[in-house]
């Protein structure tokens, strides 16, 4: 850490570092679009001079901005949105501005892991979804000051909002093995590193365990997709269908990719209930309207709960750290049906 009484700027982390200020911005606020090479580099320095994009934690002491900041990959999965929406509803009422900011998702990353934030020094609290910290930032927030409230995500360091995806992933296997389902294929986005446990990693952890406690070992086909859209989820259905595993049910990682699915099989002339079950995950208005079989996420919730968290925190930074866990509900639709007898 830097011990001169100099201010430390991001013109001083640029000099140190031989890049453009500009670089240094981009490696903080959109890592993914500097090479690793040089987002480490940037990052070492700003860790060495104890850069801080705003206040210093002595004038935070002091001073309320009236505002908080809500990172999330909203650009990537539109049910950040929803909770978002609980958070604006928790705010309403507290006068308090609410800036959001939105970064690549971290199954598109090679870097996952968040160094830095982009936020200015200037709020009250930030809420961090669906993305995970390395130790490095988790020690940069941690000594910056402001209260964090993960959502998706939990370190023993801050507060945190978790939905059971496990217990998710469960409900669907049980619910296709009871229909006598005995070999389902999972469809999720390619996550391009592995440095955290994501929520799909999760989800196929409870479907297998569903799956294995019928009495199915290795019953569970993954298929892996370019990303998290209809496309992605109609390329997966020829591989399926081509992949002679025996595949009579489809559980996808969430709604929108199981509606391309649902799509694809449309275009087959083998849609439910005729042709492979299909389940999702999240149950948003697109679930309702295809008939989806899928598990309800509580998101409104979700962004509530850590709206409240932060306002405690922010109120009694002295409070002591709670992580609530969020349990999600099987909705049973036309979606899902007993495996085809031919």
């Amino acid at each position: 850490m830097a011990t001169s009484q100099v201010p430390v700027t991001i013109y001083t982390v640029a000099e140190r570092a031989g890049v453009s200020i500009s670089t240094v911005s981009l490696a903080i606020n959109h890592p993914h679009r500097v090479s690793e090479k040089t987002r480490r580099k940037v990052i070492q320095m700003v860790g060495e001079l104890g850069y801080q994009p705003g206040d210093t934690p002595s004038k935070r002491g002091r001073t309320r901005h009236g505002r908080i900041a809500v990172i999330a990959p909203f650009t990537s999965y539109p049910s950040y949105s929803l909770r978002v929406g609980g958070v604006l509803r928790a705010m309403r009422s507290e006068g308090l501005d609410v800036v959001i900011n939105d970064l690549e998702s971290a199954a598109a990353s090679t870097s996952p892991l968040l160094d830095a934030l982009p936020v200015r020094g200037s709020v009250d609290g930030i809420i961090i979804m669906g993305l995970p910290l390395s130790e490095e930032g988790i020690r940069r927030l941690v000594d910056w000051g402001p209260p964090v409230v993960l959502v998706d995500t939990h370190e023993h360091e801050f507060a945190s909002v978790v939905l059971d995806d496990d217990r998710g992933g469960y409900l669907i296997g049980r619910h296709l093995a009871e229909l006598g389902h005995t070999r389902v294929a999972f469809v999720h986005e390619t996550q391009k590193s592995f440095e955290y446990i994501s929520a799909g990693m999760l989800r196929m952890t409870g479907l297998r365990r569903a799956l294995s406690e019928s009495g199915h070992e290795d019953a569970v086909v993954q298929f892996e997709v370019a990303d998290g859209s209809l496309a992605s989820g109609r390329s997966a259905v020829d591989r399926v269908l081509a992949s002679g595993s025996g595949i009579t049910a489809v559980f996808a990682n969430h709604d929108l990719l199981a509606a391309g699915v649902l799509a694809g099989l449309r275009e087959s002339g083998l849609g439910a209930p005729t042709g492979l079950a299909v389940a999702g995950f999240d149950d948003g208005p697109i679930a309702e309207a295809l008939g989806l079989t899928t598990i309800r996420q509580p998101f409104v919730d979700s962004g509530r709960v850590a709206a409240e968290l932060l306002l405690e925190l922010i109120t009694d930074p002295r409070r002591r750290l709670q992580r609530v866990t969020l349990s999600g509900e099987l909705v049973v639709r036309s979606s899902t049906a007993g495996p085809r007898i031919d």
